[in-house]
């Protein structure tokens, strides 16, 4: 890394100028993120591509004191948080670090079927919010999920607010994009898997369905639930046993609930 008096302070309109405004978005076919634990997770991820970073210097002294700096070609530029702000979405805790990098490297389901079979794979039904989707990552990584997997044009891509609420799980947790849901189960069939969708309408409870051997959980979107041809496509349908003074639970909860009892399942079995 350079010393800081080979750096320009950005502030004001050059930093605005130079770095771009706005609601996160970054140059054509790259990627924004913000928040220590998510460009330290990318800045420590192999795969990942990093071509600029916004920081304090502060911030940069913090990261070099802990062994973490950046490779020597990315490109530094010093800011304070108020030119930071401007250049992530609107009231987003950038914790004084913002990078610019390239997207993740595409991955397909059969290159992650190959691992422990306690692994569950994690299916999201057209489950459209970030903050949702990066808590539903942040939950798989913590409980040794094989992968999560989405649809290309019904999820949202990467970016600051889903590498933010996945913690770091972004640059960990395998993410397979997939044209045809549908077709991606079928696929988990023939490589063994049991594929329970979760619905309050289930006829036995996710503990009941839960199978001894691999698995894959399948959540529908925001309110509407699975969709009727994505359920077909399920071998079983259960439901968690929550009281019926509530409704339904958010799929971010659902989610962390049901990894949590397929991971007890696999691991914790009795004797």
């Amino acid at each position: 890394m350079a010393k800081k008096s080979d750096k320009k302070v950005l502030r004001g309109r050059a930093g605005r100028m130079q770095g771009g405004r706005g609601s996160g978005r970054a140059t054509k076919g790259a990627v924004r993120l913000w928040g220590r634990h998510a460009v330290v997770a990318a800045m420590e991820n192999p795969e990942r591509s990093i071509n600029r970073i916004w920081a304090t210097h502060e911030m940069m002294d913090e990261l070099k004191a802990e062994g973490i700096e950046p490779a020597a070609d990315v490109r530094v530029e010093y800011a304070q948080g108020p030119d930071l702000a401007r250049l992530v979405s609107r009231d987003a805790p950038h914790q004084n670090i913002v990078i610019e990098c390239d997207p993740l490297p595409e991955l397909f389901l059969k290159d992650v079927l190959d691992g422990d079979p306690a692994a569950p794979v994690v299916m999201l039904d057209h489950v459209t919010d970030p903050h949702n989707v990066g808590a539903i990552m942040r939950s798989a990584a913590a409980f040794g999920a094989a992968c999560i997997v989405t649809q290309d044009r019904h999820a949202p891509p990467e970016s600051g607010v889903l590498a933010k609420s996945a913690s770091g799980a972004l640059e960990t947790l395998p993410w397979v994009r997939v044209v045809n849901l549908a077709r991606a189960l079928d696929e988990l069939a023939e490589a063994g898997y049991w594929r329970i969708g979760l619905d309050g309408d289930g006829e036995v409870t996710l503990g009941e369905a839960l199978p001894t051997g691999p698995v894959a959980l399948v959540l529908g979107a925001e309110g509407d639930g699975l969709r009727f041809n994505i359920g077909q496509h399920c071998d079983q349908i259960a439901r968690l046993p929550i009281e019926s003074a509530v409704e339904s639970l958010n799929v971010s909860n659902a989610a962390a609930i049901a990894l949590y009892a397929a991971n007890m399942r696999a691991h914790y079995r009795p004797e």
